[in-house]
């Protein structure tokens, strides 16, 4: 994608946003069951959410396109502080509106160690009521523990993603 063409996708991702032109299910927060589907991977295969959430902490992470430059930034945060992550049991997953190809795309190009989910009708961000912003995810995270929402981030960062989640784990111990 162009700069100057994700420089206006964002910015009308902003406007529509800031008016409520946007659609999306009522948000999660704290203490919130964890929504519980199976969802399509890079691989194009499937994944129970639940069996997931029963191995440990889960962050969900949305973001709007993959191999741009903030969600670039934001998966490979998350991909320099893995070993610290699976250290503390946590299992990561990106998702976005992209298709499986594109997900396998950018998990090979940046080495990704962790799932990316593919869902390109909106189905997870309806369920995690995630604004879906003329077909891209608004940039949000969910942390969950024991099958619950135990933090949200509804304006989460590129850069600093894993640090923010890592900042979490560290009130918890």
């Amino acid at each position: 994608m162009k700069p100057h063409l994700c420089l206006y996708l964002f910015l009308a991702m902003g406007f529509l946003s800031f008016f409520g032109l946007t659609h999306a299910a009522d948000k999660l927060k704290v203490g919130d069951p964890a929504p519980v589907l199976e969802v399509t991977t890079e691989d194009n295969a499937k994944l129970d959410l639940g069996k997931v959430y029963g191995e440990g902490t889960t962050p969900v992470y949305f973001y709007p396109k993959a191999d741009t430059p903030g969600c670039t930034k934001q998966a490979c945060s998350l991909r320099d502080a893995y070993a610290v992550l699976e250290d503390k049991g946590v299992t990561v997953l990106g998702v976005s509106t992209d298709k499986p190809a594109a997900q396998k795309k950018f998990k090979e190009k940046f080495k990704l160690p962790f799932t990316l989910i593919a869902d390109p009708d909106g189905d997870v961000l309806k369920a995690f009521g995630v604004p879906n912003l003329m077909g891209f995810a608004a940039r949000q995270a969910f942390l969950i523990q024991d099958n619950k929402i135990v933090w949200v981030d509804f304006s989460a960062s590129t850069g600093k993603q894993a640090d923010d989640v890592l900042a979490f784990l560290e009130t918890q111990s």
